[in-house]
Protein backbone atom coordinates (compact mmCIF):
# COMPACT_ATOMS: atom_id res chain seq x y z
CA UNK A 1 0.00 0.00 0.00
CA UNK A 2 1.49 3.40 -0.99
CA UNK A 3 1.36 6.60 1.19
CA UNK A 4 -0.07 8.22 -2.35
CA UNK A 5 -2.67 5.59 -2.21
CA UNK A 6 -3.81 5.98 1.23
CA UNK A 7 -3.71 9.99 0.87
CA UNK A 8 -6.25 9.80 -2.10
CA UNK A 9 -8.15 7.11 -0.02
CA UNK A 10 -8.74 9.01 2.62
CA UNK A 11 -9.75 12.06 0.61
CA UNK A 12 -12.75 9.30 -1.17
CA UNK A 13 -13.79 7.63 1.99
CA UNK A 14 -14.29 11.57 3.42
CA UNK A 15 -17.15 12.59 1.30
CA UNK A 16 -18.47 9.01 0.35
CA UNK A 17 -20.80 9.20 3.39
CA UNK A 18 -21.95 12.22 5.16
CA UNK A 19 -20.31 12.24 8.57
CA UNK A 20 -23.32 12.53 10.42
CA UNK A 21 -24.24 8.83 8.95
CA UNK A 22 -20.86 7.59 10.29
CA UNK A 23 -20.57 6.02 14.30
CA UNK A 24 -16.84 6.17 13.51
CA UNK A 25 -14.37 7.36 10.98
CA UNK A 26 -13.82 5.26 8.06
CA UNK A 27 -9.95 4.70 7.42
CA UNK A 28 -8.67 3.05 4.26
CA UNK A 29 -8.66 -0.96 4.20
CA UNK A 30 -5.75 -2.06 5.88
CA UNK A 31 -5.48 0.16 8.13
CA UNK A 32 -5.70 1.20 12.02
CA UNK A 33 -5.69 4.09 14.05
CA UNK A 34 -3.84 4.27 17.44
CA UNK A 35 -5.39 7.26 18.76
CA UNK A 36 -8.17 9.99 18.25
CA UNK A 37 -6.87 13.61 19.79
CA UNK A 38 -9.83 15.92 20.14
CA UNK A 39 -8.30 19.64 19.79
CA UNK A 40 -9.09 23.24 21.65
CA UNK A 41 -10.33 24.65 18.07
CA UNK A 42 -12.99 22.33 16.76
CA UNK A 43 -10.76 19.99 15.44
CA UNK A 44 -10.47 16.15 15.95
CA UNK A 45 -7.70 13.83 14.49
CA UNK A 46 -7.03 10.53 14.48
CA UNK A 47 -4.03 9.04 14.09
CA UNK A 48 -3.05 5.51 12.00
CA UNK A 49 -0.50 2.74 10.34
CA UNK A 50 -1.49 1.39 7.29
CA UNK A 51 -0.50 -2.34 6.34
CA UNK A 52 2.68 -2.33 3.50
CA UNK A 53 3.76 1.25 4.70
CA UNK A 54 7.81 1.08 5.40
CA UNK A 55 8.49 1.09 9.39
CA UNK A 56 7.95 4.31 10.59
CA UNK A 57 5.36 5.64 8.48
CA UNK A 58 2.47 6.97 10.03
CA UNK A 59 -0.85 8.79 8.51
CA UNK A 60 -3.22 11.62 10.23
CA UNK A 61 -6.56 13.12 8.93
CA UNK A 62 -7.84 15.71 10.90
CA UNK A 63 -11.44 16.85 10.85
CA UNK A 64 -13.39 20.20 11.43
CA UNK A 65 -16.92 21.03 11.74
CA UNK A 66 -17.24 20.89 7.99
CA UNK A 67 -15.62 17.37 7.95
CA UNK A 68 -12.13 15.91 6.74
CA UNK A 69 -9.86 18.89 5.87
CA UNK A 70 -6.11 17.50 5.84
CA UNK A 71 -4.47 14.16 5.14
CA UNK A 72 -1.11 13.88 6.60
CA UNK A 73 1.88 11.13 6.43
CA UNK A 74 5.08 11.39 8.23
CA UNK A 75 8.49 9.06 8.50
CA UNK A 76 10.04 8.30 12.07
CA UNK A 77 12.05 11.33 12.03
CA UNK A 78 8.48 13.16 11.33
CA UNK A 79 9.17 13.93 8.23
CA UNK A 80 6.67 15.77 6.13
CA UNK A 81 6.14 12.76 3.44
CA UNK A 82 3.29 14.11 1.43
CA UNK A 83 0.26 16.59 2.52
CA UNK A 84 -3.28 16.83 1.14
CA UNK A 85 -5.20 19.59 1.77
CA UNK A 86 -8.48 18.24 0.91
CA UNK A 87 -10.67 20.90 0.17
CA UNK A 88 -7.93 23.11 -2.44
CA UNK A 89 -7.13 19.20 -3.04
CA UNK A 90 -3.63 20.12 -3.23
CA UNK A 91 -0.89 17.64 -2.48
CA UNK A 92 2.45 18.35 -1.21
CA UNK A 93 5.78 16.30 -1.25
CA UNK A 94 9.08 16.56 0.66
CA UNK A 95 11.51 17.49 -2.16
CA UNK A 96 14.76 15.02 -2.03
CA UNK A 97 17.78 15.62 -0.07
CA UNK A 98 16.68 18.86 2.47
CA UNK A 99 19.15 20.39 3.47
CA UNK A 100 18.90 19.85 7.15
CA UNK A 101 15.63 16.93 7.62
CA UNK A 102 13.73 17.27 10.09
CA UNK A 103 14.46 14.95 13.02
CA UNK A 104 12.82 13.92 15.85
CA UNK A 105 15.34 11.54 17.34
CA UNK A 106 17.83 14.50 17.15
CA UNK A 107 14.90 16.35 18.99
CA UNK A 108 15.07 13.92 21.68
CA UNK A 109 18.50 13.40 22.51
CA UNK A 110 19.96 16.88 22.16
CA UNK A 111 16.83 18.76 23.28
CA UNK A 112 17.00 20.67 20.21
CA UNK A 113 16.54 20.08 16.06
CA UNK A 114 17.39 22.38 13.42
CA UNK A 115 15.03 22.14 9.88
CA UNK A 116 15.67 23.36 6.10
CA UNK A 117 13.72 21.82 3.61
CA UNK A 118 10.74 22.18 0.99
CA UNK A 119 8.02 20.81 -0.29
CA UNK A 120 6.61 20.71 -4.08
CA UNK A 121 3.08 20.64 -4.82
CA UNK A 122 1.60 18.53 -7.89
CA UNK A 123 0.78 22.17 -9.40
CA UNK A 124 4.42 22.92 -9.58
CA UNK A 125 4.87 25.12 -6.67
CA UNK A 126 7.55 24.83 -4.06
CA UNK A 127 7.33 26.38 -0.98
CA UNK A 128 10.78 25.76 1.97
CA UNK A 129 10.58 25.71 5.27
CA UNK A 130 13.42 26.84 7.77
CA UNK A 131 13.56 26.76 11.41
CA UNK A 132 14.06 24.58 14.79
CA UNK A 133 12.58 23.33 17.82
CA UNK A 134 13.61 23.10 21.11
CA UNK A 135 12.77 20.90 24.15
CA UNK A 136 11.77 23.43 27.49
CA UNK A 137 12.08 20.52 29.88
CA UNK A 138 8.46 21.03 30.90
CA UNK A 139 6.64 17.46 31.08
CA UNK A 140 2.80 18.56 30.47
CA UNK A 141 0.37 15.47 31.38
CA UNK A 142 -2.96 15.76 29.23
CA UNK A 143 -6.35 13.59 30.09
CA UNK A 144 -3.61 11.25 31.63
CA UNK A 145 -1.04 11.32 28.65
CA UNK A 146 2.55 12.74 29.09
CA UNK A 147 3.77 14.91 26.37
CA UNK A 148 7.02 17.10 26.32
CA UNK A 149 6.49 20.92 25.51
CA UNK A 150 8.48 22.34 22.78
CA UNK A 151 9.22 25.82 22.22
CA UNK A 152 8.67 26.17 18.18
CA UNK A 153 9.94 28.39 14.99
CA UNK A 154 9.33 27.92 11.46
CA UNK A 155 8.93 30.17 8.96
CA UNK A 156 8.29 29.40 5.17
CA UNK A 157 8.74 31.12 1.57
CA UNK A 158 8.49 30.52 -2.08
CA UNK A 159 11.60 29.81 -4.42
CA UNK A 160 11.82 33.49 -4.81
CA UNK A 161 11.88 34.02 -1.19
CA UNK A 162 8.72 35.94 -0.94
CA UNK A 163 7.76 35.25 2.83
CA UNK A 164 4.64 32.73 3.02
CA UNK A 165 3.85 32.44 7.03
CA UNK A 166 6.46 32.61 9.74
CA UNK A 167 4.94 30.55 13.06
CA UNK A 168 6.35 30.56 16.60
CA UNK A 169 4.64 29.05 19.89
CA UNK A 170 4.76 26.10 21.85
CA UNK A 171 3.68 22.46 20.36
CA UNK A 172 4.23 19.36 22.26
CA UNK A 173 5.41 15.90 21.63
CA UNK A 174 4.63 11.97 22.46
CA UNK A 175 8.25 9.89 22.97
CA UNK A 176 6.70 6.61 21.99
CA UNK A 177 3.97 7.93 19.26
CA UNK A 178 6.99 10.01 17.84
CA UNK A 179 4.46 12.85 16.42
CA UNK A 180 3.90 16.33 17.10
CA UNK A 181 0.49 17.69 18.29
CA UNK A 182 -1.16 21.69 18.41
CA UNK A 183 -0.50 24.13 21.03
CA UNK A 184 -0.14 27.89 21.45
CA UNK A 185 1.40 30.12 18.63
CA UNK A 186 1.17 33.60 16.48
CA UNK A 187 1.70 32.93 12.68
CA UNK A 188 2.39 35.90 10.84
CA UNK A 189 1.25 36.35 6.97
CA UNK A 190 0.86 38.63 4.59
CA UNK A 191 -2.86 39.42 6.03
CA UNK A 192 -1.45 40.16 9.66
CA UNK A 193 -0.78 38.47 12.49
CA UNK A 194 -2.96 35.37 13.97
CA UNK A 195 -2.82 34.03 17.21
CA UNK A 196 -4.16 30.38 18.31
CA UNK A 197 -4.56 27.88 20.97
CA UNK A 198 -5.04 24.83 19.79
CA UNK A 199 -3.84 22.06 22.40
CA UNK A 200 -5.01 19.11 22.98
CA UNK A 201 -7.81 18.22 25.53
CA UNK A 202 -9.07 14.13 24.85
CA UNK A 203 -7.08 11.02 23.74
CA UNK A 204 -9.47 8.70 22.91
CA UNK A 205 -8.07 4.81 22.49
CA UNK A 206 -9.45 1.50 20.70
CA UNK A 207 -12.13 0.38 22.70
CA UNK A 208 -13.26 3.63 24.23
CA UNK A 209 -16.06 5.95 23.58
CA UNK A 210 -14.72 8.98 20.94
CA UNK A 211 -12.51 6.46 18.94
CA UNK A 212 -12.54 7.67 15.58
CA UNK A 213 -15.19 10.27 16.35
CA UNK A 214 -16.21 11.95 13.12
CA UNK A 215 -16.85 15.27 14.90
CA UNK A 216 -14.66 17.83 17.08
CA UNK A 217 -16.41 18.02 20.23
CA UNK A 218 -14.60 22.00 21.31
CA UNK A 219 -15.47 25.14 20.63
CA UNK A 220 -17.42 24.73 17.04
CA UNK A 221 -20.18 27.04 17.65
CA UNK A 222 -17.91 29.85 18.69
CA UNK A 223 -15.93 29.28 15.39
CA UNK A 224 -19.74 29.61 13.79
CA UNK A 225 -20.21 33.00 15.59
Amino acid sequence: MTQSFNILAIAALSFATPLAAQDQFALPQGCSAFVTVQYKLCSVSHHYTCEGDKDGIQHRVDIDAEGPNFVGTIDAETQWISSLDIRLNVLDRLDPNPTDPASFTELTRKSRDDFDFSTTSENGETIRYRGRDILTGETVVIDDVPLLRTDTYARATATDGTPVWESSGNEYIHLDWRIFLGGQSVTTTPDGNFQSDDAPIDFHFPGEDGFLSPFPDYNCNALML
